[in-house]
């Protein structure tokens, strides 16, 4: 199984918009980079992501599933990128700052350190225990 991390600005859609959408989820569109594309074509039904606030929270807020994998986004006029949609999981009952991931070693070769920008990342397996942890929750 692989791992994700999604990013949001959350005062366009936020952790708990997520939550409110409930078992029927939330099409994950809007993605216009094309490295984040390939991730997000890359995702398979069941597998999990970070839930991360942009701006200025910048911290994983929880855990989403990957419900439906990728198809054209509906709000691309052009029919270049693709959407996925996602669930709500589970909250991190402590949000990890992107400062205590930086300041994690065993964290400084993750995506969101090295790539700060990008919207669609890979997690290895290693990186989402670790930050599971950081935010109390058993992976």
């Amino acid at each position: 199984m692989a791992y994700w991390l999604l990013k949001t600005e959350p005062e366009t859609f936020s952790w708990d918009d997520q939550v409110k959408r409930g078992a029927k989820g939330e099409p994950w569109t809007g993605v216009r980079n094309f490295t984040a594309r390939r991730h997000l074509k890359e995702m398979k039904k069941g597998e999990l992501a970070f839930f991360y606030h942009t701006g200025d929270e910048k911290q994983v807020f929880g855990i989403v599933e990957t419900i439906r994998e990728s198809y054209k986004d509906p709000t691309d006029p052009k029919g270049v990128f693709v959407a996925v949609d996602v669930k709500a999981v589970k909250p991190f009952p402590q949000p990890v700052t992107l400062a205590a991931i930086k300041a994690e070693p065993r964290l400084k070769d993750m995506a969101l350190v090295k790539y700060s920008r990008l919207s669609v990342q890979p997690v290895s397996a290693a990186e989402w225990a670790l930050v599971c942890r950081m935010g109390g929750v058993k992976d």
